[in-house]
C-alpha cells in the first residue's frame, strides 16, 4: 500500500512493483560461485568489493554510484556462504527495492551520519579479506578479479546487444539531426540527452568539428563549430557494462582528404573487427592491423592514437597492444576505434565461436562493404546529409577489397589490395 499525505493508502501500482529476473538470480549465483572459488583457492574469508564496476558485476547490473556520479552509497562484504551489502538507512531502500530486488542479498546498515568504514572495519576484523581496493588490512585482488569479469555471462551478452543498439542509435540520430554552425558542445549535449532518456549514462562523449581530430585525438568538445563534417563518439554504461560507438556525418560532399583518410581508417577497422576471433591472442590480431597501416604508407599512424580495447564494465579492460598476449575468447566484447588523420570510427564487437557478432549495427546509414578473407563485413560510411544544397547524392554502399598486396584506391571508390 501507498501511503498519502493525508494519511489514507491506495493499492501499490504495478510500477512500484520490480519483478524479479530469474536470469539475473542465476547469473549471481554463478558469480558467487566464481567467488567462492577463488576465495578457496586463495585462501581467503571474504572479498570486499567497494568499486561501481565491481558491484555492477557481481549484482549482475547493480548500481551502487550516486546519481551516477564516482560518489559511492554501497560495498559488498561477500563470503562462501553470505553475500552482505554494506550501506546507510538513506540508501538502504533505493538499493534493495530497485538494485538488488529479491536477489538474495543481506543488510548491514548504519545511520547517515556514522561512518560506513567503520561498519567494514568491524566485518574484516579477524578475517583475511581480499578486497578491489587498497582498504588498511585487506589484499588487493583487482587484477586477478578482473580476470573474473571476462568473457561475458550468457546475461550479459544480451544487454551488450541490447546496448550497443541504444548507443548507436543515440549517436546516428544526433548526427542524422544536427546543423551546421553548431558547436561541439550543443551536439554533445544532444548525445548525452538521447543517451539519458534510455537510462544510458554517458561514460565518454567525443564531437570531432571537421578535422578537429587529427589535432587531438582526445578530444572531448569544445565550442568550435561545424562546417563541413561531424564526427561524434560516444561510450554508454547501462547495467554496469560499457559500449561505444562512432560515426561521421558531413554537411555536402565530404572533402576529398577526409574521404581518403577514411577508407584507410575502415580498412584498419575491418581488419581488426575480422581477426578478432576465438583462440586469437591480441598480439596477432595487432600485427595484421600494423600491416595495413604499414601498406597505406603510414607505418607510424597507429603510433598517435589507441586502436582498440577489450570493454566490459569498464571502458578498459584491457588495451589492444603490440605484445599482448591476452587470449579472446567467445563472449568477448571489444571496442575498435581507429583513427587515421581526420578520420575516427568506433564499433563494438563480440567475439563468437565462427565469426564475430556486430553490436552496435546502423539504422538507415550507408554502409561500407569490406571483403576480408572472402568474409564481406559492412561498416559505417560517412554519412551525406541530403538536407544540404550541394550535398548531391551517396551511394550507400561502397566496396572496400582488403587482400596480400599493396593498396591503392581506385577512382570509383573501390579499394584493391
Amino acid at each position: 500500500m501507498t501511503t498519502l499525505a493525508s494519511g489514507q493508502t491506495e493499492p501499490i501500482s504495478s510500477g512500484e512493483v520490480q519483478i524479479i529476473n530469474p536470469d539475473r538470480v542465476l547469473d549471481i549465483a554463478h558469480k558467487h560461485r566464481l567467488v567462492s572459488e577463488f576465495l578457496e583457492l586463495h585462501h581467503y574469508d571474504a572479498l570486499l568489493l567497494q568499486q561501481p564496476p565491481n558491484f555492477a558485476w557481481f549484482t549482475s547490473g547493480g548500481d551502487c554510484s550516486r546519481a551516477g556520479s564516482s560518489e559511492t552509497t554501497a560495498s559488498l562484504f561477500i563470503t562462501p556462504e553470505a553475500r552482505l551489502v554494506v550501506t546507510t538507512n538513506v540508501d538502504s531502500a533505493q538499493i534493495f527495492d530497485h538494485e538488488l530486488p529479491g536477489l538474495g542479498f543481506q543488510l548491514k546498515e548504519r545511520t547517515w551520519h556514522e561512518s560506513r568504514d567503520k561498519l567494514i572495519d568491524d566485518l574484516c576484523r579477524g578475517r583475511i579479506v581480499a578486497s578491489d581496493g587498497s582498504l588498511a588490512g585487506t589484499q588487493d585482488v583487482s587484477v586477478p578479479l578482473a580476470r573474473l569479469q571476462t568473457p561475458l555471462t550468457a546475461l550479459e551478452c544480451q544487454r551488450a546487444c541490447e546496448l550497443g543498439r541504444l548507443v548507436a542509435h543515440a549517436v546516428e540520430a544526433v548526427c542524422r539531426n544536427c546543423r551546421q554552425g553548431q558547436s561541439e558542445a550543443e551536439i554533445a549535449g544532444e548525445v548525452a540527452h538521447r543517451l539519458i532518456k534510455r537510462r544510458v549514462v554517458p561514460e565518454r562523449i567525443q564531437v570531432f568539428a571537421d578535422a578537429q581530430a587529427q589535432r587531438y585525438r582526445h578530444w572531448a568538445y569544445g565550442n568550435d563549430r561545424v562546417e563541413r563534417c561531424v564526427t561524434v563518439s560516444a561510450v554508454g554504461r547501462r547495467w554496469g557494462l560499457c559500449l561505444g560507438a562512432a560515426r561521421t556525418a558531413s554537411f555536402g560532399p565530404p572533402p576529398q582528404e577526409i574521404r581518403d583518410f577514411y577508407h584507410r581508417a575502415v580498412l584498419v577497422q575491418a581488419t581488426g573487427i575480422y581477426f578478432s576471433q576465438s583462440e586469437w591472442e591480441l598480439f596477432e590480431i595487432w600485427n595484421r592491423v600494423r600491416r595495413i597501416y604499414e601498406k597505406h604508407g603510414l607505418p607510424n599512424e597507429w603510433r598517435q592514437s589507441e586502436q582498440g580495447q577489450v570493454i566490459g564494465y569498464r571502458v578498459c579492460e584491457l588495451p589492444i597492444v603490440p605484445n599482448s598476449q591476452y587470449r579472446l575468447t567467445p563472449g568477448t566484447a571489444v571496442y575498435w576505434h581507429p583513427s587515421v588523420g581526420p578520420a575516427v570510427l568506433g564499433d563494438s564487437i563480440l567475439v563468437g565461436e565462427n565469426r564475430p557478432k556486430l553490436l552496435t549495427p546502423m539504422e538507415s546509414w550507408p554502409k561500407l562493404k569490406i571483403v576480408v578473407k572472402g568474409v564481406p563485413l559492412f561498416l559505417p560510411q560517412i554519412l551525406r546529409r541530403t538536407d544540404c544544397p550541394d550535398s548531391g547524392g551517396e551511394d550507400s554502399n561502397v566496396s572496400l577489397e582488403p587482400d596480400d598486396d599493396d593498396s591503392q584506391l581506385g577512382p570509383s571508390g573501390m579499394v584493391h589490395q
